[in-house]
């Protein structure tokens, strides 16, 4: 069994942490929102998606999801890290990656074992390497890392589906 991160419990970090854990890995899902992940953590899902509060449910019971705002919590052995935070349009309609920027500062300043960092959210050409430089920056001592694009593609009422059985994969990055 893995265990895995995923930052972000909207709807693609939401859908991606349930569906992971119901593969059997142990998922810890964060989120800076601390009255969203209470919610969560109460049985209150912040999204309607068909089948996911019976998946989130079900996955919490079995003990492979549960949810987290503290980053050292979350990153304890944890070996794949997903950025799934939200990118909304900035003034000039370009990505603000913002979030994706804090969320990759915050795994650098709390990582303390290698890590697969693998970005969910939407996100322009050369994100990757930029989210690379934000986690050289800001580790307090190096710890090894690799960053892998892998955008979702998810349909409203019908991502658990989309997830599983995937119409196409799409990974990218440097490392080998």
């Amino acid at each position: 069994m893995k265990q895995i991160c995923v930052i972000g419990v909207g709807y693609v970090g939401l859908v991606t942490g349930a569906c992971f854990a119901d593969l059997g890995n142990r998922v810890i899902a964060l989120d800076i929102n601390e009255q969203r992940i209470e919610g969560l953590k109460k049985g209150l899902m912040p999204i309607y998606e068909p089948g996911l509060e019976e998946l989130v449910k079900r996955n919490v019971k079995a003990g492979r999801l549960s949810f987290t705002t503290s980053y050292p919590e979350a990153l304890e052995g944890t070996e794949f890290a997903f950025i799934a935070v939200g990118t909304p349009s900035a003034v000039n309609g370009e990505a603000d990656l913002q979030y994706v920027a804090a969320a990759a500062r915050s795994i650098a300043e709390n990582m303390t074992a290698p890590l697969v960092i693998i970005n969910k959210s939407t996100v322009p050409i050369g994100t990757g390497d930029w989210v690379a430089d934000i986690v050289t920056k800001y580790q307090p001592k190096p710890v090894d890392f690799a960053v892998v694009s892998c955008p979702e593609f998810l349909r409203e009422g019908s991502a658990i589906g989309d997830f599983i059985s995937p119409h196409r994969t799409v990974i990218g990055s440097l490392h080998r």
